[in-house]
């Protein structure tokens, strides 16, 4: 069996992007650790920072459990993560201590600079993660890079409006309903992704999304990925191998 790290920017941002994929890992065995690298503290009009961090935390942690994974904050600030190095350290000693045989995380374009900015440094990171000397914490260093895969952006293109070609996609009709019960969690979004996004049903939108990827794949339901595979990371197709079948790769 393989562990799996999945780590983006907010609370909301993995169930919405890979929520059924890791819903079908789960579910034959794979252990799961889903991170955020903040709390969302800024998603919320109605309560102060730390308030909203908090219901966020919980709101994570209960979407989590329903495919048996675990959930880690990193605590840094929403619209405050950046490319540096304490940074750096901080996510390295995450994948240190999961000890990951594969990572997930946010497209390197996006429309929001957290997903953005998680993404570089959890590339980073992945390659730092097995340079003994350069120093995190308790946990030791791993012993090789983790293979690393991209999820779509939000939308699936970048800052300008392209088109973001996925190298594969994942059929996830079998897991939708879970899906949708793991963003259902979230149920503190629901007024904010209105005000701040005018999206008046966050739950529909993102089914209208998957279906859209499913669309471009053939399928009902599916969520897009890329694999990293500039070297020396691995380029063995290891999130395609555990999921067998249910992997297509014809975009349309």
């Amino acid at each position: 069996m393989a562990h799996i790290l999945a780590l983006h920017a907010h609370p909301d941002d993995i169930e919405i992007l890979a929520g059924g994929t890791l819903a079908l890992l789960a579910a034959v065995g794979h252990t799961i650790t889903i991170a955020t690298a903040t709390a969302g503290e800024g998603g919320s009009a109605v309560h102060d920072p730390a308030g909203t961090g908090r219901i966020r935390q919980a709101e994570a942690d209960a979407a989590a459990a329903l495919i048996g994974a675990d959930y880690r904050c990193l605590g840094f600030a929403d619209l405050g993560v950046f490319n540096d190095d304490p940074s750096r350290r901080v996510v390295t000693e995450l994948i240190r201590s999961v000890a990951p045989d594969l990572v997930i995380t946010a497209s390197p374009v996006d429309y929001h600079p957290d997903h953005e900015a998680i993404s570089v440094l959890v590339r980073d990171a992945c390659f730092a993660a097995p340079v003994a000397n350069y120093r995190t914490g308790p946990a030791a260093a791993t012993a090789t890079i983790p293979a690393l895969y991209f999820m779509d952006s939000i939308g699936g293109r970048d800052r300008e409006g392209v088109r973001i070609r996925r190298h594969f996609a994942v059929n996830v009709a079998t897991t939708f309903a879970t899906k949708q019960a793991m963003l259902a969690q979230h149920q503190s979004q629901a007024d904010w992704v209105a005000r701040q996004h005018g999206i008046t049903d966050h739950l529909a939108d993102m089914a209208a999304w998957t279906r859209r990827v499913g669309r471009d794949f053939s399928v009902d339901y599916a969520e897009g990925f890329r694999q990293y595979r500039h070297p020396p990371y691995p380029t063995v197709p290891v999130l395609q191998g555990l999921l067998g079948e249910l992997v297509v790769v014809a975009e349309t």
